[in-house]
């Protein structure tokens, strides 16, 4: 299966009064056509970041950004206009990320107005039927944001960012903001949309649970670098990180029997601002030794279980 989403070496810095913000820093990683790469991490690590620096919503610092084997790093005014179909993007708070003056109607329709594509009539069925695939009843066409609630408001978000066919997908906690009832829908809802037009997704969230359920692999960032990427049976079933244990070690389980111990980090967290070279968990790991202040890279030592961290091998037994 072919890459849809290749990243190479993907940096986004921004300028502070203290100095440069690593955000995202040296990402690589891949997205096979169809699939769901999940990307996990605690608030602030750079995952949102990462989602808006692909489709172009913030401009990369550094790196190369491949969609369908083209280099889409920099592109013109024409050539972002033409991208915009095929990356897309669902966001967090379904209230906030739509025009409250805008009905149902107006927001699912307005990317097909403005692609050019579709006669008046046209413009009305293909809303219609946008409408019907998400979920939205067509009786809700003339309501405003204010007068539905967060699961109708994200389908209506969904229906507008599919609207004109996209491949690429960045799904930025799409359904952190809802009750636990309504997340399982909107999952359900986001499957069945992929499995049905062949979509690809960039699923961020810090729901450990809910990217188990819809991945095929994972990454995990930690202050703006990825620290371990793997299929998400093998991150699941042998992380190889300390910080992938201690986040997996939170995840609550209903077993009385069977408790997992539960990890706890101590000490600060890394500043982002011109961060020294190395490992940047060297604060919070119970296992730092001294390469631990060397640059570190990914490193495959699993098959398609990779891992930045200088000690993976010993503390596994590998």
């Amino acid at each position: 299966m072919a890459n849809l989403i290749e990243v190479k070496h993907l940096k986004k810095y921004f300028e502070t009064p203290k100095g440069l913000l690593h955000a995202v820093d040296d990402v690589s990683f891949h997205i096979k056509a169809g699939q769901t790469m999940g990307v996990v991490g605690e608030s602030g690590c750079g995952k949102s970041t990462l989602g808006r620096t692909l489709i172009h919503l913030l401009d990369s610092t550094g790196g190369t950004i491949f969609f369908e084997g083209k280099d889409v790093t920099h592109v013109n005014a024409k050539q972002l206009y033409d991208l915009r179909a095929d990356m897309q993007i669902i966001f967090q708070d379904p209230y906030s990320s739509v025009n409250p003056r805008m009905t149902v109607e107006q927001t699912i329709s307005e990317p097909l107005l403005i692609s050019g594509r579709f006669s008046k009539k046209e413009l009305g069925e293909e809303t219609e039927r946008l409408m019907d695939m998400v979920g939205v009843d067509r009786r809700l066409r003339l309501a405003y944001p204010h007068e539905l609630d967060g699961g109708r408001r994200q389908r209506v978000g969904i229906g507008r960012a599919l609207a004109l066919n996209p491949k690429f997908v960045v799904c930025d906690e799409p359904v952190s903001a809802l009750d636990v009832s309504i997340q399982a829908q909107i999952l359900n809802l986001l499957m069945d949309l992929q499995d049905k037009y062949g979509l690809t997704y960039l699923f961020i969230t810090h729901n450990l649970s809910v990217v188990r359920h819809i991945s095929n692999d994972i990454c995990v960032m930690y202050l703006g670098q990825l620290v371990e990427t793997a299929p998400t049976g093998g991150l699941f079933n042998n992380p190889l990180h300390p910080y992938t244990k201690a986040l997996l070690s939170a995840i609550p389980t209903m077993d009385i029997d069977h408790q997992q111990e539960r990890i706890m980090l101590q000490g600060e967290l890394t500043s982002p601002i011109n961060p020294k070279p190395g490992c940047r968990f060297t604060s919070r790991c119970p296992f730092t030794c001294d390469h631990c202040y060397q640059p570190q890279q990914l490193e495959e030592l699993l098959p398609e279980h990779f891992v930045s961290c200088c000690r993976a091998r010993e503390l596994n037994d590998l």
